[in-house]
């Protein structure tokens, strides 16, 4: 068929002019080109996987009841939740706010573009021109660039998505995606941040605040815009009135809801942020990627105990020194015997401003609590404890000068005195007797790293010239206290992901590093070092109890590490300088001398006490071959060592081991008797040992 273009028929201008017939069918040309073009571009477009901005969902960490939050790991602070666990209230306040048409339109709404643009031009404001379905697009896929090829893009997509999916699963998406501000992404961490409530018990009031705050987290915050805020929350609540979602009644008796106040954002902050840092590092090393750590949405349930932690925490301010106390450090560790289980960590006062674990990463010579190593090896060789041993000072043996604390000289004692008043020349002794080798072997087996700083094959490693962490001697104390069966220790119960899957579940698998006898022996003769020794002051806990106490060298770290049949624990205490080189307790907290047996002891009898407070008081066992003897210094048995080493001071000195800096200094010598709730005086004018000398540890 001929166009009649230009027209035959007529003259002038009229001949150039198409007729209303030639208009019409180009108009409809051009729709059905511009439709067909549009639904062509729609029929290509391909939804793309949501940005991990978009998806990202926080990391939620509990304490061991798998209930109560400990804290939050991951940059976006999101918890993904299904369109059933938001209330119906919170949903049609979203719609009044946002799309009123939500459930209408195809995915865009030409009168809402219209309405936009009319507003935009008279300064009037209400909703904005892009529906629920196009924001979702936006946020989920897109930048948010405003430029003419973004915008159609978003058209697009909206169109795809309505066709692609249902309205409740755009509307689930777009309430778990949004921005309301506090650092909140998704209607339940807003729920939570601002109401301290979740999405599906919101009320009126509260849905119309969160829906109100949606078109600007910053314009109307309560914080910064209250004003604002109520207006546009009226707009919100008047929108649910003119959809029929609520009467005008229960309209007129709302009332404008009470926000919580805005907590810091600083997850880290505080002792907690030791504990956080912890579960992250063990996550690390079991395989999660830093992705799945921080946007994962993990949900994580810890082994730390909110009672004890809170126990540590307040055990160290009351009982810890408060003068004397720059760059003074102490860790707290406490395990449950036979699960490897970390319920209480003391890493620092603030994780912000000091990120050194003082339990996990901090190391400091562990001195005499390396005694009870010695004390298995020989229990294992059929040493009793009332073998009798040459407790005079000064001693050389095998090459080595030994003192015990303030010089004193103990003459001849039973194992088990030498360990209740840790007699340094006596162990070193029984370490020559036995082997170096079988005691570094018994410490290793019950739980102290073979990598462990200081780890040197001499006499004075009895002396404690190692330097562990806190928690890998509250590890192996705990060994002896689950009747020697040694458990790696671990941060984490259970790890699951957002979707409930179970990913990680601990599985303890103890080792039997000791036989029950051995190990109870031990535990028999560490319990009298709490009774008649240098851990009187852990005898105040009133239950039975077991520890050591352990000091070094120029008073440069202080140790108590002890359990009970339930829980195991270990107190450090050490000061470094500026360049992280360790430096003398003397004079912290007024102290000429802090020894394990001062602040340490005290620490963690007062931690043990409100830790175990509501527990059953249980008993030791006793093996019941062990022979008792009496702790006297004269005890009739059979001599194992009695005499001193005729061999002749040589020129070998301890091998140096870091604390907390890499040159930390050599144990010390052991001290008396002396209760460890008064520490005993500074050794002024003891004779000073010539060099090489191994001076051992003190309590």
């Amino acid at each position: 068929m001929r166009i009649d273009y230009p027209r035959r028929n007529r003259t002038g201008v009229r001949h150039w002019l198409p007729s209303w017939r030639q208009l019409l069918a180009l108009a409809g040309a051009t729709v059905v080109a511009v439709v067909g073009g549009f639904l062509l571009a729609v029929a290509l477009t391909t939804i793309p996987e949501p940005n991990e901005v978009a998806t990202a969902q926080t990391t939620i960490v509990y304490w061991s009841d798998g209930t109560t939050e400990l804290g939050r790991l991951g940059d976006a602070n999101r918890i993904s939740v299904p369109l059933d666990q938001v209330s119906v209230t919170a949903q049609h306040a979203v719609l009044a706010a946002e799309d009123r048409d939500f459930y209408d339109h195809g995915g865009f709404s030409p009168a809402g573009i219209v309405r936009a643009a009319w507003n935009n031009l008279t300064g009037g404001s209400t909703q904005g021109g892009s529906t629920i379905t196009q924001q979702y697009a936006k946020n989920a896929f897109l930048t948010q660039d405003r430029t003419f090829s973004r915008k159609a893009r978003e058209l697009l997509l909206s169109v795809k998505l309505e066709t692609s999916s249902s309205k409740d699963d755009i509307l689930s998406d777009y309430l778990n995606t949004i921005y309301l501000g506090r650092g909140a992404y998704g209607i339940e961490t807003a729920a939570q941040a601002y109401f301290g409530t979740s999405a599906a018990s919101l009320d009126l009031a509260q849905s119309a605040a969160l829906a109100a705050i949606i078109r600007s987290p910053g314009g109307y915050s309560p914080e910064n815009n209250l004003a604002k805020l109520q207006g546009r929350w009226a707009y919100v609540l008047d929108g649910m009135v003119s959809k029929g979602w609520i009467s005008q009644a229960q309209r007129d008796a709302t009332v404008f809801p009470r926000f919580t106040k805005r907590q810091s954002a600083d997850r880290f902050s505080g002792t907690d942020g030791y504990l956080l840092a912890a579960v992250r590092d063990q996550l690390l090393g079991q395989g999660f990627t830093e992705d799945d750590i921080d946007g994962g949405g993990l949900r994580i349930v810890t082994t730390f105990d909110r009672k004890a932690q809170r126990a540590a925490v307040a055990a160290i301010k009351a009982q810890g020194p408060t003068t004397g106390t720059d760059r003074l450090r102490i860790g707290l560790a406490a395990v449950t015997p036979g699960t490897g289980a970390v319920v209480a960590m003391y890493g620092g006062p603030d994780y912000l401003t000091d990120p050194l674990n003082n339990a996990t990463q901090a190391i400091a010579q562990a001195g005499s609590t390396f005694k009870p190593f010695a004390l298995a090896a020989a229990t294992e060789t059929g040493v009793p404890l009332s073998s009798t041993w040459n407790g005079a000072s000064p001693r050389t043996i095998a090459g080595y000068t030994l003192r015990n604390y303030g010089n004193t000289s103990y003459g001849t004692v039973s194992l088990l005195r030498a360990t209740e008043d840790s007699i340094n020349t006596a162990y070193v002794d029984l370490t020559n007797q036995v082997g170096v080798g079988k005691v570094m072997a018994a410490a290793t087996r019950a739980g102290i790293p073979a990598d462990t700083a200081g780890m040197a094959d001499n006499l004075t490693f009895v002396l404690g010239t190692a330097s562990p962490h806190t928690i890998d001697l509250a590890s192996a104390y705990a060994t002896f206290a689950a009747h020697g069966r040694a458990v790696a220790t671990t941060v984490l119960r259970e790890v699951r992901e957002a979707n409930g899957g179970l990913l990680v579940q601990a599985d303890p698998r103890p080792v039997q590093a000791f036989s029950a006898d051995v190990a109870d022996t031990v535990t028999y003769a560490l319990s009298k070092v709490v009774t008649d020794g240098t851990g009187f002051a852990a005898a105040q806990l009133d239950r039975p109890a077991a520890g050591k106490t352990g000091t070094t060298d120029g008073n440069k770290s202080a140790w108590f590490v002890g359990y009970t049949p339930q829980l195991a624990g270990a107190v450090m205490m050490v000061k470094d300088d500026k360049a992280g080189n360790p430096q003398t307790l003397s004079g912290t907290g007024g102290l000429s001398s802090v020894t394990g047996g001062s602040f340490p002891a005290r620490i963690w009898t007062a931690f043990m006490s409100a830790a175990l407070q509501g527990s059953d008081v249980e008993e030791f066992t006793t093996p019941p071959d062990l022979v008792r003897p009496s702790p006297s210094a004269t005890a009739p048995s059979p001599s194992v060592s009695t005499s001193p080493t005729s061999t002749p001071s040589v020129s070998v000195t301890p091998t140096p081991t870091p604390s907390v800096s890499s040159t930390p200094p050599s144990p010390t010598a052991t001290p008396t008797s002396t209760p460890a709730s008064t520490p005993p005086p500074s050794p002024s004018g003891s004779p000073t040992a010539p060099r090489p000398s191994a001076s051992g540890s003190a309590p």
